[in-house]
């Protein structure tokens, strides 16, 4: 029996480059799923996405997710995509068995915390504070830079991860520190500033909010004293003043110290984010 893609419609293009299709997952012509393949507009679309797998029960373990999956990636090489995004959530374990059977790596996760009723105390002898303009303009000059490098350290073309982080803080940040929802604020120890922390309140379902956390570091100098378990704590009642009750983010799975800092604050992994280029 073959199995093979087949277009549910058009293909759809947008102005600045950007393509999407939907399919039909075949065999012999008869459907036995679906999947949805596009491109990233974040890396200037050079990026693919594969989305929305599914195989009907009875075809299941069969390859037929494993042949779609192959038959997408060609796919995107004809787009002039040089690499494939996708992810999957801890408890679809057939889905990460495919992906890790494909050669694809584990980059990032996004992790949630559900909050308690009441926020947390911080730490004896530090105190949170908002971030002044003079201390915003001096992050911001860094910060567009400092994004682009995560990218590029991780294998990013330069030119692709500069665009995504301008566009990132371009659209996260219209109005700078007076954006609606965004809270920057300073962890402060003996009167000095040991690291930041970006909050922001964000809707994510109809009538449901949580918040996000952008960014967060120690200064350099103070790293490896507790600070960033202090900031965290910090961002807990950004997100507890805004009324929200859950909190989010995204790390590099590589960033070993920041995922066991997460972890050991009750933060459950709920996408695991994986990349393959395509050769």
């Amino acid at each position: 029996m073959t199995t093979t893609l087949r277009p549910t419609g058009p293909l759809q293009q947008t102005a600045d480059g950007g393509k999407s299709r939907s399919y039909e997952v075949c065999v012999n012509s008869r459907s036995v799923g679906a999947l949805d393949i596009s491109t990233d507009a974040t890396f200037g679309h050079a990026a693919g996405i594969l989305q929305g797998l599914r195989v009907e029960e009875p075809d299941r373990r069969r390859g037929r997710g494993t042949v779609a999956v192959l038959a997408a990636e060609e796919v995107l090489r004809d787009w002039g995509c040089d690499q494939v995004l996708a992810s999957a959530a801890p408890g679809e374990t057939a889905a990460l068995r495919l992906l890790d059977s494909l050669g694809y790596t584990e980059r990032s996760r996004n992790m949630d915390k559900e909050l308690g009723p009441e926020p947390p105390a911080l730490p004896e002898g530090v105190e949170g504070r908002p971030m002044s303009g003079a201390e915003y303009a001096t992050w911001l000059a860094g910060a567009v830079d400092d994004f682009a490098r995560v990218w590029t350290d991780r294998g990013t073309p330069p030119e692709a991860a500069r665009a995504k982080s301008e566009r990132s803080h371009r659209e996260n940040l219209p109005d700078g520190l007076d954006t609606p929802g965004v809270t920057f604020s300073v962890l402060a120890h003996k009167g000095a500033a040991v690291g930041h922390v970006w909050v922001s309140r964000r809707e994510v379902g109809p009538g449901r909010w949580e918040s996000y956390v952008y960014d967060v570091a120690v200064t350099e100098e103070m790293r490896g004293r507790g600070f960033g378990r202090a900031l965290m704590l910090l961002a807990e009642r950004v997100a507890h003043a805004s009324g929200s009750d859950l909190l989010s983010l995204h790390v590099f799975t590589d960033n070993t110290p920041a995922v066991r800092l997460y972890e050991s604050l009750r933060y459950r992994t709920v996408r695991r984010n994986y990349f393959k280029r395509l050769l």
